[in-house]
Order: C-alpha cells, then structure tokens, then sequence
C-alpha cells in the first residue's frame, strides 16, 4: 500500500491533555484523534493495528472451539433488573441510560452478561448441547466520571468479551482453563510483557478472577507481587502475611481516660506512648448502600493497618461504601470525629472487624464520647462480637502470603480479566438447562473479557522511546515501509518501487512512502510512527545501495539492493 493513498496527518506538538507516553504519541502520530471527552476517532494506521490485534484474538479463541456472534449495544432495563446489576450501575454511575420513544428504560451495554445469557438460554435446552463458548468484538460504554490516559480510560473502547456455559462446576474450570491458556498466548502473540494476577470480580461478580496487566509506569492498578513465589495481585485484592504486633496479654479491666483533641492514631501513639499502634483498633464509620436501603456500617481495624475498601464492599455485598459524613458520625455514635469505638455503640449500627482483631485482647479504642478513649477493651466482653472478615489493604514490604518474602510493588494496566461467574447469572435470570438428571439447572458460566483497544495503547507503553513509537512486529500497521527521498529522482523511484515489490512477494506487509515530503520530514514521521523496519532509499540509488533501519534501538545499515529482503526477513524475525 502507498502512504500517498492513507490518510495520514502528523503533529509537532503533544497534545494539552496528553498525560501518559502511549497517548501522547498515538496523537502525535496521527493515529487517535479526539472527537469528545474519553471519545477517539480511530485513523486508518491505527485501525490497522486494532484489526491485526483483534484477529490475534480471534485465532486463539477459535482454536479453542469459541464461536464468534455479535450482540445488540442497545439492551433493556428488564435484562439487567433481572440479574440484579441495573441499581449497582446506575449507582455507580457508570452506565448510559436512555429513554425510547415509548418511554422504556435502556441502557448501552458496559457489558454483556444479561444479553448474552439470554441468548444462550433461549437456543440451548439440554446438556447435550453444552458446553457453548460464545464471544464478540464490539463498542462498549461506560461514562467515565474523568476520561483520561487517551485510549486507557475512555467513555467508548473496543472489547472482546466472551461468556462459557456449562452444566457443572468442573465443566467451567476446564473451560476457565481454555480461555487462560489462549490468553496467554494471544498476550505472547503481540508482544507485551504482562502478568497475570489475582483480581477482585468487581461489578461483574463471580468467585475466581484474575487479571493480565501490562506492567508500565503510566498503569492506573497496583499490583503486589513477589518474585520467589510467584504470587501476584491486583492491591485490592491481595493479601499478605500479618504484619507482626505487640500481643495485649491476660484481659485486664477496661479503663476510660480523657484524651482532649487525640484522634488519630499517630496523637493517641504519642499520648499513650506505651501503646502501639498494633494494639489499637480505630473505627471507621461508612454509609453502605444497597439496591433497596443504607446505611451505617463501623469498621474495626489495627491502629496500624489500613482498611481496604474494594473488600469491604464485599464483604457487606453492598452497591458502594462512603465514608460517613461529620454529621452522620455524631448522630449515631453522639461523639465528634475521631471518638468512634464499639464500647455503647448503638445496635442499629452493622459492626464489622478486620481478620487482625480476631482474638486480639486489651485494645486502645474510641467509646464514642468526645475527649475520651477507653483502654484494655475486649471485644465481647465490653463491646459486643462484631462480624469478623478480611479487610486489610496488603502493602508492599509486608510479608507474601506464600513465601514470606517481602511483597513489591509495580503498577499495571489491565488488558484482559476473566471471571468464573458460576450461577450467579443464569440463577438470577431463570436460565436453565435440562440436565442429565431430567432436572432444569442453571447454567455454570464463565466471562472474559480483553481491551482491544486497549492492549494495542499498553504496548505502546511498554514500546517507545524519546523519537517515538516502537510497534511490536505483531500488531504494527506495517512490519516495513520503503521511502525515497527525493521525488524528482526517477532513479530513487524506480528502485524504491522495486524493493517494496520483492519485500511483498517475500510475504512481508509492507508499505511505500510516496508521498511529497522532505527527507528530513519523512525521517521525523517514520521515528513517531514506529514501524519496526524502514528502509530508505536516498543519493546512493544509482549505485544500488540503501539504507536499512530497525526502528528498534535505530540500528542502521547500508546495504545492497539484493541484501535487502534478506535482511528485512530478519530483523522481522523469519
């Protein structure tokens, strides 16, 4: 193809709003364009790329027996109340909501769960259909409350997002199995450097969950890791070993003393010096919403610890948690912020404890009066059990729950998750199959989901330097591009015209560059574009000789006209 014919317009500057290497250089080269916030037109080089990454995915989900189909965007209310999931989304506020001429309620589909369990539920009746792997490659929307990071965060992206349906439990691991394995190598195929960790499920629900990240500087997700063990995972849902703190002995009577203006934990650390912060239990009041109420939740957790919020959601299988506001504070615990505690707090108050509190004695907590603290408070005795689960923030140094080294931390971009939903869908919305049993039973299924529009930015992440992008072979618009420099030398011409002719019957994907530029210009273009080897035909045309670059490292080479594919087919790795 001739770059003359390829709609191709290059910028000097960065964007304004550019904050991250991989949009700041698709703007640059001409690959994104905005159209509205978190909204991109795609040119066509960068349709390209997306189209190349996306067969990719293709390739291995058919190999592993998945069936491409096309879902609507548009879905109604009535699918997404079956399942539950219409109130957590429109809370969130991430979903885009609209009215029909008849006044039903629709949304743009964030995801595809209830549609394509509808689908699957209406076209499979018995077991001796299962199991079916159904995926598509389509928009997604989700309103962003700030759309950032170009092609990272948008309000419309491209997705793959396929749904497994099987009879049992051990149907869907074996093909939570197949779709990790073709993950794998579609992540292998284009040419990242990705981990794969545990995750938490999110609004889509379901138990086992992992993530592929692309480790890179500019990744919005923490993860921990540890590089003995292997272990890795999302900070939200990590865990660690327990962070060692000083044991409270044989209960001793409770004690209340005044601690004017002490609130935090650091105040109390230097009031009671005695008195560790891993001896202490803070509270912390939220406001926990669900579909039909909220409320008032306290969270118990070590003065030394962090509360992690993601698992607090969770564990009350709520909509969203809010840390309560000043006013709601002193209503239900009648005390200033900063004084809260389980000692006299009220029933109608959900109490919850960290793991960390389990069976911990003489603890330094609020009591829920302003100016006062109360010490060698044990929990059933003076205050009532509260619900103990996981609720600690894992941080980097604490311990790897595996190894007990001590956990790292990278930051990383999410380019792909899947999910074992289990039942959590088809039991929700009625969809059944008759089993083996003569029974109906709900569907075990599963969902995966990858950035297709995504994972082609966190290359570019990974893949650039000070001049420009650095494409992967795999997904790059063009493995090669042939220039000639001047215009008016038919002798430049004839022989670029010959080399991009032998580079494509040598089956490499190839481009000419014929258009109008300086060589200076076209040198600036093809460092930001990135194509992994350029070759450049200049003043030494007549004697048949060029100049070959691999945009990689920029290492150049001149060589002879009959060096050329050769040389090409190897920098591309054939």
């Amino acid at each position: 193809m001739r770059l003359s014919q390829i709609l191709i317009q290059t910028l000097r500057e960065d964007p304004a709003d550019a904050e991250i290497p991989s949009h700041r250089l698709l703007a640059r080269a001409g690959f994104i364009v905005k159209t509205a916030a978190g909204v991109y037109t795609y040119s066509p080089l960068m349709w390209r790329v997306i189209k190349k990454f996306a067969q990719i995915v293709r390739e291995e989900l058919d190999r592993e027996g998945a069936n491409e189909v096309m879902l609507p965007i548009i879905q109604p209310k009535e699918l997404w109340q079956a399942s539950g999931r219409w109130d957590r989304y429109v809370a969130d506020g991430i979903m885009f909501t609209l009215k029909d001429r008849k006044g039903s309620e629709m949304c743009l589909g964030p995801t595809h769960e209830e549609v394509m369990t509808d689908f699957v539920s209406s076209q499979v009746n018995s077991y001796k259909q299962l199991p079916v792997n159904c995926y598509q490659i389509q928009d997604k929307f989700r309103d962003e409350i700030r759309p950032r990071f170009g092609l990272m965060r948008g309000r419309e992206f491209i997705m793959m997002d396929a749904y497994s349906f099987d009879a049992d439990q051990a149907g869907l691991d074996e093909a939570y199995q197949k779709m990790r394995n073709a993950y794998c190598r579609i992540f292998d195929r284009c040419g990242v450097d990705y981990t794969v960790v545990q995750a938490d499920s999110g609004a889509i629900g379901g138990a086992g969950s992992e993530e592929f990240m692309v480790i890179a500087d500019a990744g919005e997700d923490a993860i921990l890791f540890c590089r003995e063990s292997g272990y890795a995972a999302n900070v939200e849902k990590a865990t660690s070993r327990l962070p060692d703190a000083p044991p409270g002995g044989e209960p001793k009577p409770m004690e209340k003393l005044a601690t004017p203006d002490v609130k935090t934990v650091a105040q109390l650390e230097a009031f009671f010096p005695d008195w560790p912060a891993g001896r202490m239990a803070k509270t912390v009041l939220y406001k926990a919403t669900w579909a039909d109420e909220e409320k008032l939740v306290a969270v118990m957790q070590r003065g030394d610890l962090e509360i992690n919020e993601v698992k607090l959601v969770n564990a009350l299988d709520a909509l969203a948690v809010d840390l309560a506001s000043d006013e709601d504070i002193v209503k239900a615990t009648g005390a200033e912020v900063g004084f809260a505690g389980p000692v006299d707090l009220p029933d109608d108050v959900v109490l919850l404890a960290d793991e960390s509190l389990r069976d911990r004695t003489n603890l330094l907590c609020g009591c829920n009066e302003t100016g006062y603290h109360c010490l060698n408070v044990n929990l059933g005795r003076d205050a009532r059990m509260p619900e103990f689960r996981d609720l600690r923030l894992a941080k980097a140094g604490e311990g790897c729950p595996i190894s007990g080294k001590p956990l790292e931390e990278a930051r990383g971009i999410e380019v792909g998750h899947i999910f074992k939903l289990g039942t959590k869908y088809s039991a929700a919305m009625g969809a059944t199959f008759m089993a083996q049993n003569g029974k109906p039973t709900p569907f075990a299924m599963g969902c995966y989901g990858i950035g297709v529009s995504r994972t082609p930015a966190s290359a570019v992440e990974q893949h650039h330097d000070d001049k420009g992008i650095v494409w992967p072979v795999p997904i790059a618009p063009f493995e090669c591009v042939v220039a000639f420099l001047d215009k008016k030398r038919g002798e430049q011409i004839e022989l670029a015209e010959k080399i991009y002719a032998q580079l494509g019957e040598a089956g490499v994907e190839v481009c000419l560059d014929d258009r109008a530029m300086s060589p200076g210009a076209k040198f600036k273009d093809h460092e930001l574009i990135g194509l992994p080897v350029q070759v450049f035909v200049g003043r030494k045309a007549s004697e048949g000789r060029v100049e070959l670059l691999v945009r990689k490292g920029l290492a150049k080479v001149e060589c002879g006209v009959d060096e050329v594919v050769g040389k090409v087919l190897a920098a591309l790795g054939r």
